[in-house]
């Protein structure tokens, strides 16, 4: 897993950072703790900028909000509880959820975007209630950047200062990696199928 997204990023280079930070928003299972690294080591060995790892990174990031945002804006409160009841399983998202992400982003308010995407288990789910809260554009991508911007400078300096033991850090990295990835998707699909069958006996 290690070498293959090592290997994406440096045949791709700036794009496929992008691309697969991006898509660490929309799913999950590809988490940005894993991708950001890799282009600080790239970086470390001279292959890549790194300011321009870290722009790029929080670039895909933010772009990888953006779709929850206006799935929130444009459905709302109600729709999204009601998306939610139907595809819960889906989205491993059901109306609790909804409600508590909704409650928590009420509470802080924009504290609640800034700091969201500095917390792993929410930096995907916090975009939809700022969407449903009709938060504007201009203060949600700022927020947004911010946070993101701060995230992925701390993995890429972290993958950056770690080249010096690339050959040691690899050995461990692939399997620890595989763990994480695999153990996300092992969730997911846990979760679908808990609600699958909650819904079946309902």
């Amino acid at each position: 897993m290690f070498d293959n997204l090592l290997n994406l990023v440096d045949q791709m280079g700036y794009w496929g950072l992008l691309i697969l930070m991006f898509l660490e928003n929309v799913f999950p299972p590809i988490p940005s703790e894993l991708i950001m690294p890799l282009g600080g080591f790239l970086a470390a060995q001279g292959k890549m900028d790194p300011v321009l790892v870290v722009l790029v990174g929080t670039t895909g990031s933010v772009l990888g909000g953006l779709p929850w945002y206006y799935i929130g804006r444009m459905l709302g409160h109600d729709r999204v509880i009601a998306l939610s009841e139907r595809f819960g399983f889906i989205m491993t998202m059901d109306p609790p959820d909804v409600e508590m992400a909704f409650g928590w982003f009420a509470r802080h308010g924009r504290k609640a975007v800034l700091l969201g995407r500095l917390i792993p288990a929410i930096r995907t789910l916090i975009s939809v209630p700022a969407g449903m809260a009709r938060m504007g554009m201009p203060t949600f991508l700022l927020l947004t950047t911010i946070g993101s911007l701060v995230w992925t400078s701390v993995l890429t300096a972290a993958g950056y200062l770690l080249e010096s033991q690339y050959e040691k850090v690899e050995t461990w990295v692939d399997p620890v990696s595989k763990i994480v990835v695999y153990g996300c998707i092992a969730i997911y699909l846990g979760r679908m199928g808990w609600r699958l069958v909650r819904g079946t006996r309902k």
